[in-house]
């Protein structure tokens, strides 16, 4: 077995030692040493130094691109807020137009109420000298008797209350619609 282990173990060496790099013997002048080592350090620096400079104007350029997008960002602003302003005042004057247009619809108002009252009024007027004419006629007459003539005076008064009523709503309205103007 320890045979076996050994015949083993020096064909792993065998198939190490053959596949094994083999290495170059160079032959390297004094001189031409010298002079590729200071031209290896000089371009190491030259490319060092461009490599730097292109870093630089990278950064030059990353910092322009940044300011652009400020400026972008910063007009994109300034413009959302000039429309947010318009959009303000086009609200306010529409809610000033319907301000407006409200109290035009309240004077109308007003002025048709005090019109209309003075229709009311002028009607009950007419009323009162037609019932004031038919009571005085019947009382001529004498065909009345005295309660009759007193539902007629009732009738009278009535009608004469419901003017002054008329006339106070006229009041009321002529106020609110001066008040209104």
């Amino acid at each position: 077995m320890k045979i076996k282990l050994f015949i083993i173990a020096l064909g792993f060496l065998s198939i190490q030692n053959f596949y094994a790099q083999e290495t170059p013997v160079t032959t390297t002048y004094l001189d031409s040493v010298k002079t590729s080592v200071v031209d290896y350090e000089k371009q190491k620096v030259i490319e060092k130094q461009q490599l730097e400079e292109k870093l630089k104007q990278e950064k030059k350029a990353l910092k322009e691109q940044e300011k652009i997008e400020d400026k972008r960002k910063d007009a994109e602003k300034e413009l959302k807020d000039d429309q947010r302003k318009v959009e303000k005042e086009q609200d306010k004057l529409k809610k000033e137009q319907k301000k407006f247009e409200k109290e035009q619809d309240k004077l109308a108002d007003a002025e048709k109420a005090v019109s209309k009252n003075k229709d009311k009024l002028s009607d009950a007027r007419k009323d009162l000298e037609k019932m004031s004419s038919k009571f005085d006629k019947a009382k001529s007459k004498g065909k009345l008797s005295p309660v009759d003539i007193e539902k007629g005076n009732v009738k009278i008064t009535k009608q004469q209350l419901k003017i002054r009523e008329i006339e106070e709503d006229i009041e009321k309205s002529q106020k609110k619609l001066n008040k209104l103007r």
